[in-house]
């Protein structure tokens, strides 16, 4: 993977049936290249704090679809269009699952430089909605704003 050019910050909120939301937010350095001729691949390292440290995800942005993709310890594949379900293969410590994805949301709006990307999709397993999950991610060129690496002097 080429040097790290953007700035991520994501802000993930899992809801499940009967349990209280989970919100994980992580700020991380990552990489935004262009793919085809409006599409854009967003990459970064997972950490310690999403629990998938040591796998690469990656975010497919194009113009009506958004495909995540996790290769590590625990490889997967979510494919989200709006208003339309895609199954999912999903590797977990418990196994290999077949999960729905249904898209309820999903926002783009990317270029070079930054930009935000929202989703919002219900979670099927066996047929049933098992939870929904939405992520916001806001994506700045690396150097931009307030968020330095290593103290300040």
């Amino acid at each position: 993977m080429s040097e790290n050019n953007v700035i991520i910050s994501i802000k993930s909120v899992q809801t499940f049936e009967d349990q209280t939301p989970e919100t994980v937010e992580l700020t991380t350095a990552g990489r935004l290249e262009p793919d085809g001729d409006q599409g854009y691949n967003l990459s970064y390292q997972e950490s310690k704090v999403t629990g998938m440290e040591g796998t690469l995800t990656t975010f497919q942005i194009e113009k009506d679809r958004i495909t995540l993709m996790r290769l590590g310890q625990f490889n997967s594949q979510m494919v989200f269009e709006e208003g339309r379900r895609h199954l999912s293969m999903y590797e977990s410590p418990y196994g290999t699952l077949s999960v729905g994805i249904n898209t309820r949301k999903m926002r783009a709006d990317l270029d070079l430089r930054g930009g935000t990307i929202s989703l919002a999709y219900d979670i099927e397993l066996n047929h049933a909605v098992a939870g929904m999950t939405t992520f916001e991610i806001q994506v700045r060129e690396a150097g931009e704003g307030s968020f330095a690496a290593g103290p300040q002097t």
